[in-house]
């Protein structure tokens, strides 16, 4: 690999335009596609397989008007007065403007529906008045039917009586002479005459029953149809769009596509038509939904923590041109992989966080790879080596280092994608490919400008003072022989390296380790608080619109209003519309019985009566524990709808889907921590061909992972701090950061790790004792290690201050991971330890010995070419060969 390296450094140099006009064609090309084919990002955080997504799929399916994107709009009078009637009439007026922009399906206007609600409390009250009425009357003719029907079975029976003795009688006359039944038939024509004025009041009576009949089935329906309003009117009664107070009021707007597919556009374009109420003393506050905008990556934090980064590098570097060409292979790499990365939007649906991570470490490593490579150049021509070869060697040996640092984050980051989160894959995939980039630039580009620049890679001052301490040194050693001058500067070297925080850490190593490690578990505490969420509008900036909406929602309305849950519902076969009214009541009521939830409203039905939509207003907020517990508990619910009602639900919404993704990703790091400790030891036995350097990386690395945890949960879920980091409304902690940051840290850490070992390594490989060697290897690895752990820092840092939101604690993450990884493990507690381990720090088994390649990923072997420039690479090729043929 240093072979490779170095032939690739000089033909680097040795063909610097034609590098240079390589890579200007890939930027051309990359931004040409990515001006072309850039497509709109999304915080869709949703993963295929969960009941949400389910849920989604089905809605979409059968009830694709209820699938479309929500926004809420909260207005509030300006005064804090309550709303005149001409304020809610130009609100109304402005919300059916909404309604003329592109995907805008509908709003909910607040007022109309409140005074809906009231008019329908209203008809209800009515309704039932007349109800109690019509049944009084209804009770009224009953009594007078039954009275009725009394009179008329003693009129009957009456009747019968005086037929059966008329008919006595008739029988005993039987055969007598017409003159002696005479009077008989006047008395049947009597009695029939009865009978008539009988049979009348029957059907009277009758006609009077079917009608009382008829009422009753009216009133009967009347009931039930008020029984349903007053259930419904229930069900809604703790969903309100109009404060008590009448000084706030929530609008909703409904578009035909999901949130993630509006464009910043559009919803710019709603916030223009709703911001002409500023007029009418009308404050707008929009939620996170409506004024969420990931299509800038830069803002003025980020470009601050840049800054900082280069003031870092003039100081380290002392002129421009050193400085200014980390930062432009950093600029570079991220230009290229974060433009190929926007140019795949149109195929690959990729989250706001994907270019931002890629833009991070991109700049971050960027600037650190080149450093590395351009200090040993710095250091090497400073003694004397030839400009070319200078630059080869520096290639060779440091970009060797930097060839594995880089692997080493591409792998960890590549690695998020077997987790089986898509939308991680893609992060990973993203951030992987920008920095394996800059890895390339760093081994291309960067030798081909140093070329360029020559001796301005260090300024006039520079040379002169590196004229004059070359003089004196050659003056001290002045009639020495080569040996002795050797010697000599050997002791020099090692008097250096007793100086510094490395000697100081080496010469009480017990104490060093044993406060670093201590400090270290004590930041780690809050960690074991650890809570995971997605953001919601509280955890916005406290001036934004979006903290706004979302407080004044929460003081008004309560705070679940903020996060509501849509439950999907699969109804039996062969209802009608009123059965199926009824029973989506029923399971509202057993929604509405679980623990926290403050309603349960049935939203909507399909047209085959099959597919129910309710609305769950939890009594918190969407990022609570007891919301989590109220998603749970709604499930477990379900099983008891099912065996009661035939029902079955499923839950979907972000606030449920928020609730999915956090607890696949919880259960995703253990995994993934393991691969990555894995990964940790393999490849760092194959570099350091030893067993307890790599167990003492990953147990840094480990330290380093859970300190930041700490830091994080104190910051940001517990709101230490919160002043100066902006966190004005602690939550959970953002749920896909945890994996990220081992991803990254791990890569990073390594880097650290393959940085100051290394040079430890080389030191004890040339013939210095071990613990003597631990000092030497700090001491020339220190200064770049912390310049690159310093302006890596930087450039977190600026992220912390970030525009969109969610990228905030993962900018405090690995700034404060890194500061802890550098500082505390890599330049404390690892060279504190590998002094007390001595010789034993580089054991390895025999056998294991004999199968490892050696990948010389120091570079000491290429460190003994001397080959001026013009000579032969064939010459130096052959010459290091032989010199490791020898060595094996």
């Amino acid at each position: 690999m240093a072979l490779w390296l170095y032939k690739l450094g000089r033909f680097a140099a040795r063909r610097a335009w034609l590098v240079i006009v390589a890579w200007v064609a890939i930027i051309g090309l990359v931004g040409g596609a990515a001006a072309l084919f850039m497509g709109p990002m999304s915080n869709n955080f949703q993963i295929p397989g969960t009941e949400t997504q389910q849920m989604a799929d089905k809605l979409q399916a059968e009830l694709p008007a209820a699938s479309g994107g929500t926004g809420s709009v909260v207005f509030t009078s300006t005064n804090e007065e309550p709303f005149t009637a001409v304020q809610k009439k130009d609100i109304s007026a402005a919300l059916e403007t909404v309604t003329t922009v592109p995907t805008v399906k509908a709003v909910i206007d607040p007022f109309v529906t409140t005074a809906a609600q009231k008019d329908g409390a209203a008809q209800l009250a009515e309704g039932t008045k007349a109800l109690s009425a019509g049944e009084a009357e209804a009770a009224a003719g009953k009594t007078a039917l039954d009275a009725s029907a009394k009179e008329l079975a003693a009129a009957k029976a009456q009747l019968d009586a005086g037929q059966a003795q008329l008919d006595a009688q008739k029988a005993q006359l039987a055969g007598a002479p017409e003159a002696a039944l005479a009077p008989l038939e006047a008395a049947q024509a009597q009695l029939d005459a009865q009978k008539a004025q009988w049979q009348a009041g029957q059907d009277k009576l009758d006609a009077g029953m079917a009608k009382y009949d008829a009422g009753q089935a009216t009133l009967a329906a009347k009931k039930a149809e008020l029984t349903a309003g007053q259930r419904t009117a229930d069900a809604t009664a703790g969903l309100l769009f109009v404060s008590e107070n009448n000084k706030a009021a929530i609008g909703q707007i409904q578009f035909s596509e999901s949130m993630n597919a509006v464009t910043p556009a559009n919803r710019q374009l709603v916030q223009d038509k709703l911001n002409t109420l500023e007029s009418s003393g009308v404050t707008v506050s929009y939620s996170k939904e409506i004024v969420e905008d990931v299509s800038a990556l830069f803002g003025a934090s980020e470009i601050i923590g840049v800054a900082v980064a280069v003031v870092v590098l003039l100081i380290m570097l002392g002129t421009f041109w050193a400085a200014g060409l980390p930062l432009v292979m950093a600029l570079v790499g991220v230009g290229v992989g974060v433009g190929g990365t926007m140019a795949l939007t149109t195929l690959i649906e990729m989250s706001s966080i994907s270019p931002m991570l890629a833009l991070m470490l991109g700049l971050a490593v960027g600037i650190d790879y080149s450093l590395f490579i351009v200090n040993r150049h710095r250091q090497q021509i400073r003694t004397g080596m030839d400009m070319r070869e200078s630059i080869a060697k520096a290639t060779g040996t440091s970009g060797n280092a930097v060839t594995f640092a880089g692997l080493t984050v591409v792998i960890a980051l590549a690695a998020l994608s077997v987790t089986g989160l898509p939308f991680l894959a893609v992060l990973g995939l993203a951030a992987a490919a920008t920095v394996a980039i800059s890895v390339l630039i760093a081994l291309t580009l960067t030798p081909a400008l140093l070329s360029l620049i020559g001796r301005k890679i260090i300024s006039k001052k520079g040379w002169a003072k590196n004229d004059a301490a070359t003089a004196k040194h050659n003056a001290t050693l002045e009639g020495l022989t080569d040996s002795e001058k050797a010697t000599a500067d050997e002791t020099a070297d090692i008097a250096r390296s007793a100086r510094g925080w490395g000697g100081l850490v080496t010469k009480h190593p017990v104490i060093s380790l044993a406060a670093a490690v201590i400090a270290l578990v004590i930041i780690a505490i809050p960690a074991t608080g650890l809570r995971l969420a997605l953001p919601d509008g509280g955890s916005e900036p406290v001036d934004s619109s979006a903290f706004q909406a979302y407080s004044i929602t929460g003081k008004n309305f309560g705070e679940g209003m903020n996060g509501p849950i849509i439950v999907v519902g699969s109804l039996p076969a062969g209802l009608d519309k009123s059965s199926a009214t009824e029973l989506n009541l029923d399971v509202a009521d057993q929604l509405r019985a679980v623990k926290n939830v403050k309603a349960a409203v049935p939203v909507t039905l399909s047209e085959n009566l099959r597919t129910a939509v309710f609305q769950v207003i939890p009594t918190e907020g969407p990022a609570s524990e007891s919301t989590v517990q109220v998603i749970h508990d709604l499930r477990a619910q379900g099983a008891t709808i099912a065996t009661d009602l035939d029902v079955t639900i499923g839950l979907t919404g972000q606030t449920a889907a928020n609730v999915d993704v956090s607890e696949k990703l919880g259960a995703a790091l253990p995994p993934y921590l393991a691969i990555v400790v894995g990964l940790s030891l393999i490849l760092l036995i194959l570099v350091f061909r030893s067993i307890l350097v790599p167990l003492l990386a990953t147990a840094g690395f480990l330290l380093s992972l859970v300190a930041a945890f700490g830091g994080v949960v104190a910051v940001y879920q517990w709101g230490w701090l919160g002043g100066i980091f902006g966190v004005e409304n602690p939550a959970a902690v953002l749920s896909f950061l945890p994996i990220i940051l081992i991803g990254v840290l791990f890569g990073l850490a390594m880097d650290y790790q393959v940085f100051i070992a290394s040079g430890m390594r080389e030191a004890y490989a040339h013939g210095q004792d071990a613990k003597q060697a631990v000092r030497t290897g700090f001491k020339h690895a220190a200064p770049v290690v912390t310049a690159a752990a310093i302006i890596m820092i930087s450039v977190f840092s600026g992220f912390i201050f970030s525009h969109l939101t969610m990228v905030r604690p993962l900018g405090f993450a690995l700034a404060f991971g890194v500061l802890i990884d550098a500082f505390v493990v890599r330049m404390t507690i690892v060279p504190a330890t590998m002094h007390l381990l001595g010789k034993s720090a580089w054991w390895l088994p025999k056998w294991l010995d004999k199968i490892l390649p050696d990948v010389d990923v120091e570079g000491a072997k290429l460190t003994q070419l001397t080959v001026p420039d013009d000579a032969s690479s064939l010459q130096a090729e052959t010459q290091f060969e032989q010199e490791s043929e020898s060595a094996r």
